[in-house]
């Protein structure tokens, strides 16, 4: 059940929402309540809803949003009229032209009722946004939890700007036809590629090798690893909206309408277990931040891995318990990098990734249109002033600047040359000390 409201009550709700945010976090503390922070977007400890979104431009005028909801995310209530497990939230959308300075361009607001389905995992609403051809968006996202009184929020970009864009592709399940959010396909997963602006005769699919370099240490004023070379292979196809295709080789496939058109719908296979870390083979690979590359290559060509990997967390962490410790937390950071920072290539593998692996989720996060920065607590600060204390906080900020590219909206890069002072060296002997590393509280895991 879905219903439009009046904007002074999405505002009331919203007001009553932040007031209680506010109030549930006073306590002795130094703290105050930062509004602008969206440091709970990369922290899956403080974010209650994970929805998935998507965007479809059906025509010059018309772009559709679809927002998803997992049902292991939702609160289900049974204190209503009809009794039955019901989540309630409320969604509000503010769509900017950021073509001509972020000037407000629509807005949307609804009253979602999701009625608990027995053995259905997820529930999609759509949101449909009044846009104009050729402008660059950005969908500002607030959801509700009316049950919870909590609320998450997310930005979305898009664009109008071409026919041939991904944006003008629906990616869909080929037996189920269900949408999907997600670039990276699953091993022998078939699917469907829908082209929303008229019939075309062929699709062009050009093949990439995966992307495998890591970044630089954030000290390093080099310039950013990038995907550089040209496709290995670019196959014809008739194009059908019901053709099942299938992506069984490792790497980056762009889908095209027209052969020398270079955009499209991008898939990613990223191997068997991502986004997971289970081989050993393939949990060495994130290694490459706390150890040399000479060790790496021996951890590589070592004739029992899991046992060379064992050793490497042993080493690190003196004993057996304190290494599964280290692993856990590591590998955890791992994953969810995988999930956040995905672009063309693994999320772990991005300098958002390195970041979250060494130093973890950041305390602080603002996001732009142009980009995001993370802010690390250090150690509290406490001075006295004609017998008063003073206590301030005070943060390492990381800045990350958005990437255009040919495959992803989720590609970003450090600026270094903003970030000279990164505790980096310090951070990476804590690790191999056996201590997972934090600014505020250096002192064991």
């Amino acid at each position: 059940m879905k219903n439009r409201i009046p904007t002074s009550t999405i505002f009331l709700l919203l007001i009553i929402t932040l007031i209680f945010a506010v109030l549930s976090s006073c306590k002795t503390t130094q703290n105050t309540f930062d509004s602008k922070d969206l440091s709970y977007l990369y922290n899956p400890t403080k974010n209650p809803i994970n929805p998935r979104y998507n965007v479809i431009n059906q025509s010059d005028e018309l772009s559709v949003l679809s927002v998803k909801f997992f049902a292991t995310d939702l609160f289900f209530s049974e204190a209503n009229s009809q009794g039955v497990p019901t989540a309630m939230l409320l969604i509000t959308v503010k769509l900017f032209n950021i073509s001509q300075g972020k000037i407000l361009a629509d807005t949307a607001a609804y009253n979602i009722s999701i009625v608990k389905e027995a053995g259905r995992p997820e529930y999609i609403y759509k949101v449909p946004l009044n846009v104009e051809k050729g402008v660059e968006y950005i969908a500002e996202i607030k959801i509700l939890d009316r049950l919870r009184l909590q609320v998450v929020q997310a930005f979305v970009p898009f664009n109008t700007l071409s026919y041939n864009n991904k944006y003008n592709f629906i990616a869909q399940g080929h037996f189920e036809k269900n949408e999907l959010f997600n670039p990276v396909l699953r091993v022998n997963e078939y699917i469907n590629l829908v082209y929303s602006r008229g019939p075309v005769d062929s699709l062009f699919i050009s093949f990439y090798k995966p992307f495998r370099e890591v970044p630089d240490p954030p000290s390093m004023l080099l310039p950013g690893k990038t995907l550089d070379y040209n496709p290995e292979q670019v196959v014809t196809i008739p194009y059908s909206d019901t053709l099942p295709m299938m992506f069984p080789r490792e790497g980056i496939y762009l889908c095209s309408v027209g052969r020398n058109i270079k955009e499209g719908f991008t898939f990613l296979n990223l191997g068997a277990s991502y986004p997971a870390m289970t081989a050993p083979e393939v949990m060495i690979e994130p290694l490459a931040y706390l150890a040399s590359q000479d060790e790496v290559a021996t951890l590589r060509s070592a004739i029992k891995p899991k046992v060379a990997l064992d050793d490497f967390w042993i080493k690190c962490g003196g004993n057996v318990e304190k290494a599964r410790e280290l692993i856990r937390i590591y590998y955890t950071r791992v994953l969810y990098s995988n999930y956040y920072f995905t672009s063309y290539k693994e999320g772990w593998r991005s300098e958002r990734g390195m970041i979250y692996i060494i130093y973890g989720p950041p305390d602080k996060v603002y996001k732009t249109s142009e980009g995001e920065s993370w802010g690390y607590r250090k150690p509290v600060i406490k001075s006295s002033w004609g017998g008063r204390y003073m206590v301030s906080d005070d943060y390492l900020f990381f800045n990350f600047k958005k990437k255009e590219n040919l495959f992803s909206d989720n590609d970003y890069y450090l600026s270094r040359s903003e970030t000279l002072v990164t505790y980096w060296d310090q951070a990476i002997t804590c690790w191999k000390k056996g201590i997972v590393f934090r600014l505020d509280n250096p002192e064991g895991i």
